[in-house]
């Protein structure tokens, strides 16, 4: 598994991979004036590639693309990145359904998180996860990391306002290690 950033040429696998996979992520996707198709289409990609690494080279944001045995299968965006006295960020992610369940999202979050708070000099991660999302709900738990909150009518959400729980883990939690070192073992190629 590798995280780096997204390329231009990312599209046409970023728009098959997220048009196939509507019934599994649209529900836990901002709202949006567009329909699913049009704001994944192939032609969505440039603009968005194109402002994501925009906010990566302001340092506002570090987004990441998760490829797995050489072919894409999802993203991690570190976003909200606030450095000075806070030294935080917020992280969301989303995977392809085909690679669900075998450690990849939980091993991208770690090494995210561990290049959070080593090259990028950050101290505190959160990430935000609807109550009833249950296969996020079961990354956090994977990481160990921290409940922190209820946030009621947090997020416009597919189409509402939802409540989200605050998970958290700061530098210190991990006493000198890694937040990889949590994690039983790293994916395999099927």
């Amino acid at each position: 598994m590798v995280l780096r950033a997204p390329r231009l040429r990312d599209g046409r696998a970023w728009s098959e991979i997220r048009l196939r996979n509507e019934m599994w992520l649209n529900k836990w996707e901002p709202s949006s004036p567009h329909g699913w198709a049009e704001r994944n289409a192939l032609t969505a990609w440039p603009p968005l590639a194109s402002a994501l690494r925009k906010a990566g080279r302001s340092g506002s944001m570090l987004p990441f693309v998760i490829a797995y045995g050489g072919r894409l299968v999802g993203q991690v965006n570190v976003s909200n990145v606030v450095h000075g006295a806070l030294r935080s960020c917020t992280i969301g992610y989303w995977v392809d359904v085909s690679v669900a369940g075998r450690l990849i999202v939980p091993t991208a979050v770690a090494l995210t998180i561990d290049h959070c708070f080593t090259a990028v000099g950050l101290h505190r991660v959160e990430i935000d996860i609807r109550p009833e999302n249950t296969a996020s709900l079961r990354v956090v738990d994977k990481l160990g990391m921290r409940r922190e909150g209820y946030y009621e009518r947090y997020l416009d959400i597919d189409g509402d306002w939802r409540d989200h729980i605050a998970f958290a883990v700061t530098v210190e939690e991990l006493h000198g290690g890694t937040m990889l070192s949590r994690l039983p073992s790293l994916p395999q190629l099927p």
